[in-house]
């Protein structure tokens, strides 16, 4: 057995990194237990409170092996029965600390990262005595490996996160997860586990969820957890508890079912996600493995894998995505004192359409306050009001609210077609017809019923909120408040800011858009915004290759090192023909010496589509119809040359929107992008990607980002 002080010497790269590392000790107190015999149990804890989760550096796992080999050398005399693992009050771990892995400089020392973790969490396999993880709240990656490399487990009913998310931060589970899940619970859960739900805004299990999955054998109460895993233990070290593990794969799933997952997981992803991404098709080549590899092969598999995608570009620009989702979204640039916000007791949503709807439903569903819809006529409203009310019904069925919330939510929504009952609101939203005439109408007309103070929010999308509130005499009261669709789903709002809004109105956007759990960013007013500024730089530029001869798929195929999860022409299909041909007409008005117009998109938009579908609204090709109203062309160019030409106009564009203040920093222009557009949280949103190709420097001599988001190796 190694001593601490070889383990040390032979991971002494890694261990240089760890100066300042938040070590989790591993504390150890013998468990008399009802048979009379002993278990030694370690608590892991770093000392601190709820905020700084245990987490697993390489100090950590250093002395957590010195631990367990101290305990070895106990049961080998017999003094103890079996070994625990549980972690501080409601913190198991939240796995390794990210910020020690993005210091790693080179794929050497990656190497070494995986390794100490095989290392060490493996030895809870060859104690010589049974070893359990009780597992008691929050158990993230390296945290839930622990779990995985020990026999047993045991779970507290009410964790609320429990995950393997290592692909949604562009690596792979490596200290085990890949090959012990899989044989623990059957390849088709374990797919779920590390590859979908990371990939779904990376959704976490509830201990119930785990324990029906058979990630634990036991699942307890939090009163007494720990007391009840301990005699559950016991019963298991006497034998009095068989355990069974009814999703443990068997011959068949191995001989037939196991390959299939996998094909069916890869179909999944290159329709999803398309092919850029590397992680989640990485964890899909160790899943497959896993099928018939040895432990030891396996466990160097995921060494050579975590290693790889530790030192490339992909995990880099994950962690800055990260970081901006985690730290950035939640301290705004630029947001004006939260004391400034005035109180929204009332919202008025002016307009009954979907869009409205959908407003007046998060406002009721988040603020609890009452929302008051108009339209033209009361047809309109009725309509808006049904729609509300069937989703509410809707909430209920799924069991996401009980029976009096639905009720109180149906009765804190009305409708009227009298302006005169807006009085009494603090807020008001509208989400009327994208025409600027017709709403300044409408925000002049509604001015006259409400208080001077209360905020008039726009949903334009690319008009001018300045332009838009010009005929108000209080301008200072409007600002835009641009969401994303689906409302429900999207996290982002821009919050547009003229030079006339002041500081409570800003300060009343920002926090209600916290309210309503989005993530705002400040923007400029200024056509287009971020979002869709950036869209009509690509869409404009893809449209304009078509319009000159380039076949459609080879402009749709020309983007897919972006890794977006659609197309060009799929976007245009999703948002409106009509939508897209009205937001590049917008910029083209606003920058015509950089921004192409269309009038083929216009054609395109009469015509209604540029894809045939089957009747599933699959995509089968082109349709011919929109090839012929494209055709015509006498200039195509190939996609490499388009890609260029992409590249560079987006890095352009957007040192022109700093320059320009339409946000503060390229960390806002990345955030924007990752969560109201969809850019890969893999890539880092796009200014990290436009410096690792280059066209940074091409477009203007200099990187966004100093030095360049990119990997060691």
């Amino acid at each position: 057995m190694a001593s601490s002080d070889a383990l040390t010497a032979r991971f002494s790269e890694l261990a240089s990194l760890a100066e300042d590392e938040v070590v989790t000790h591993s504390l150890v107190r013998d468990i008399a237990l009802p048979s009379g015999k002993t278990l030694a149990l370690i608590t892991l804890d770093n000392g601190r409170d709820h905020t700084r989760p245990n987490t697993l550096g390489p100090m950590t796992m250093l002395e957590l092996a010195d631990v367990l080999d101290a305990l070895a050398l106990r049961a080998a005399s017999g003094e103890i029965a079996a070994v625990a693992v549980t972690g501080k009050p409601f913190i198991l771990a939240a796995g390794a600390d990210l910020s020690k892995v993005g210091e790693i400089p080179s794929k050497a020392v990656a190497k070494q990262m995986a390794q100490l973790g095989h290392l060490t969490l493996g030895k809870l396999a060859t104690l010589g005595v049974p070893s359990f993880v009780f597992i008691n709240g929050l158990a993230l990656g390296g945290g839930l490996e622990i779990g995985l490399n020990a026999d047993f487990r045991t779970v507290d009913r009410n964790a609320a996160a429990i995950a393997l998310p290592e692909v949604f931060l562009g690596i792979i589970p490596g200290w085990g997860g890949a090959y012990l899940l899989p044989n623990l619970i059957g390849i088709e859960n374990a797919i779920k586990v590390i590859v979908e739900n990371p990939l779904k805004n990376n959704r976490m299990l509830k201990g119930v969820e785990a324990f029906e999955l058979g990630i634990a054998d036991a699942i307890f109460d939090s009163a007494n957890f720990l007391e009840d895993s301990v005699k559950w233990a016991d019963a298991v070290i006497n034998g009095t508890v068989k355990v069974k593990r009814a999703n443990e794969p068997g011959r068949i799933e191995r001989a037939v079912k196991w390959d299939v997952a996998i094909g069916i997981a890869r179909k999944m992803l290159e329709n999803r996600i398309g092919t850029v991404a590397q992680s989640p098709y990485a964890a899909l080549e160790l899943l497959k493995a896993a099928k018939n590899s040895e432990k030891a092969t396996a466990f160097a598999a995921e060494d050579e894998a975590l290693a790889s995608l530790i030192a490339g570009d992909q995990f880099r620009a994950s962690i800055y995505s990260f970081n901006l989702v985690q730290k950035r979204a939640k301290r705004p640039a630029g947001a004006p004192d939260k004391a400034l916000a005035k109180p929204v007791t009332k919202v008025g949503v002016i307009g009954a359409g979907l869009m409205a709807s959908q407003f007046a439903l998060l406002f009721v569903r988040r603020l609890r306050v009452p929302v008051v819809i108009t339209d033209l006529d009361q047809a309109r409203v009725d309509k808006g009001l049904d729609y509300i009310r069937g989703e509410i019904d809707g909430l209920l069925d799924k069991g996401r609210i009980t029976p009096d919330e639905s009720n109180r939510l149906k009765a804190l929504v009305t409708g009227t077609t009298d302006k005169a009952d807006f009085a009494d609101a603090d807020w008001v939203i509208e989400a009327v017809f994208e025409e600027l005439g017709v709403k300044q109408d409408v925000f002049a007309d509604v001015e006259q019923y409400i208080s001077d103070t209360a905020v008039l929010a726009t949903n334009t999308s690319s008009l001018s909120v300045e332009a838009i509130g010009a005929k108000l005499k209080h301008p200072e009261r409007v600002v835009g408040f641009h969401f994303f669709n689906p409302v429900a789903v999207m996290p982002l709002v821009e919050v547009v800011r003229t030079p006339q809004t002041d500081d409570e109105t800003l300060s009343t956007a920002m926090v209600t858009a916290a309210k309503l759990y989005k993530n705002a960013v400040i923007t400029k007013d200024t056509p287009g915004f971020v979002v869709n500024r950036i869209l009509a730089k690509l869409l404009g530029e893809a449209m304009h290759a078509v319009d000159t001869g380039t076949p459609f798929a080879v402009v749709d195929a020309s983007i897919k090192p972006f890794g977006l999860p659609m197309t060009p022409f799929q976007l245009l299909e999703l948002v409106g023909l009509k939508v897209g041909a009205h937001v590049l007409d917008t910029h083209h008005a606003a920058f015509p010496d950089r921004f192409f117009d269309s009038e083929n998109l216009h054609r395109l938009a009469e015509h209604g589509h540029i894809f045939e579908r089957d009747s599933k609204g699959k995509i089968k090709g082109y349709d011919k119809r929109a090839v012929e109203i494209v055709s015509g062309g006498t200039t195509p160019i190939t996609g490499e040359q388009l890609l260029r030409r992409i590249e560079d106009g987006l890095a352009d564009e957007i040192k022109r929107m700093l320059d320009d203040g339409v946000v503060s920093a390229p960390e806002d222009i990345d955030l924007c992008l990752i969560l109201g557009a969809g850019y890969p949280f893999q890539m880092g949103g796009a200014t990290p990607y436009l410096d690792r190709v280059g066209a940074s420097e091409r477009a203007f001599g200099d990187t966004f980002h100093h030095p360049p988001i990119r990997g060691t190796d």
